[in-house]
């Protein structure tokens, strides 16, 4: 008799934990509150991207998520595209970090620091004016998480026969079971994955955690013109800041100060810009961090008008009508952690706060996690 997995959440965590246990011979059930996925895992860009982790254990993680993300929507037949990334350069003090973090991952990473000519080539839609150059990498992989999500889904049903009791918010967790509506379920392991929603569940084990909530804004473009591509995702010098692949770069310190001087409104609401394309032709264009317990439930229009303002000094697309606006949440810790794998009690295990690289990490992580138990 195969032994019995409830996975608490579906989202991107969640399915990932759900695959990783049924390829294993788990017989899995996932709960979740909501009928369909409406959280955090549909709400972004859609990007898997391995450049923004640090090398070594994180970035092998990310590559691992990346090869995974490729068999299982070839193998569901839902669209993606391996577009690689464009990090472009447009002040001297970018230029400084770009040059370093290539240098230090020559051994290490497949990147490129591109001269302007170059890079016009692999991104038309970059403006020619100000460029210095910029950062390309191959890794990187946008998937539509409108699509994806629902396909990883139905690959997960079908393939490896995982059962989704969607629209059905457990209440309690213990050791070897869950209750919901009233019912009792159990089983030989619990998983909870449950995002941002982190006091629901085993309040006294996130209150005494480091974690918290991001809140991002975000917005999408209605579809470009047939046959126009952006080609690959793109980013600017903002993305320098964010990722801790750039960490240990020289001269961050410096562009830290460059940018607190010159573009303040940027730091303060932890904004760095990047660009996606859809099959669909979509772009989805973002974002912004705001941190804390209780993030506005309210968009404010000013800071997508900075994250518009800031794509359009370095690039430009035929159809610039934006169709949609929104925001995101998700759960970061605040203690340097990449994420937080806990088991509170036996057989129950948690595992969330990937922050903003859940797309990038979740599949690889619940490897090396059900690898190990």
């Amino acid at each position: 008799m195969k032994n019995k997995a409830i996975v608490v959440g579906s989202g991107i965590v969640g399915l990932a934990t759900a695959r990783s246990l049924a390829v294993r011979g788990w017989e899995v059930t996932v709960f979740d509150r909501s009928p369909e996925p409406v959280g955090a895992s549909v709400r972004n860009f859609g990007m898997v991207w391995p450049v923004g982790q640090p090398t070594g254990p994180l970035l092998e993680r990310a590559l691992l998520s990346r090869s995974l993300w490729i068999e299982l929507l070839s193998a569901a037949g839902a669209w993606f595209e391996e577009t690689g990334s464009l990090l472009v350069l447009r002040q001297p003090e970018e230029l400084r970090v770009a040059e370093d973090f290539v240098a230090r991952n020559r051994n290490f990473r497949s990147c490129a620091l591109l001269t302007p000519k170059k890079a016009l080539q692999k991104a038309p839609a970059l403006k020619a004016e100000g460029l210095l150059g910029a950062i390309w990498s191959p890794t990187e992989v946008i998937v539509d998480p409108r699509q994806a999500v629902p396909a990883l889904m139905t690959w997960l049903q079908e393939k490896v026969l995982v059962q989704f009791r969607l629209g059905q918010a457990v209440t309690e967790v213990g050791s070897g079971y869950v209750k919901t509506g009233g019912n009792r379920m159990e089983a030989d392991l619990v998983v909870v994955c449950s995002g941002q929603d982190f006091e629901t569940l085993f309040p006294e084990e996130f209150r005494k955690a480091s974690i918290t909530r991001c809140k991002l804004q975000m917005l999408r473009t209605e579809p470009q013109p047939a046959g126009w591509r952006l080609g690959t995702a793109l980013c600017a010098g903002l993305t320098l800041t964010h990722y801790a692949s750039y960490a240990d770069c020289d001269g961050l310190a410096e562009l830290k100060k460059y940018y607190q001087e010159h573009v303040p409104d940027y730091v303060r609401w932890g904004i760095h810009v990047m660009a996606s394309q859809m099959g669909s032709g979509e772009l989805t264009l973002g974002d912004s961090h705001e941190y804390g317990p209780g993030p506005d439930p309210f968009d404010k229009q000013f800071i997508n008008q900075l994250i518009l303002n800031y794509l359009y000094a370095f690039c430009d697309f035929p159809k610039r009508d934006i169709r949609e606006t929104w925001h995101g949440i998700y759960a970061k810790m605040t203690d340097g952690r990449t994420e937080y794998v806990s088991e509170p009690e036996p057989g129950v295990w948690i595992i969330n706060g990937l922050g903003g690289a859940g797309m990038t990490l979740s599949l690889g992580l619940t490897e090396e996690w059900a690898g190990a138990l």
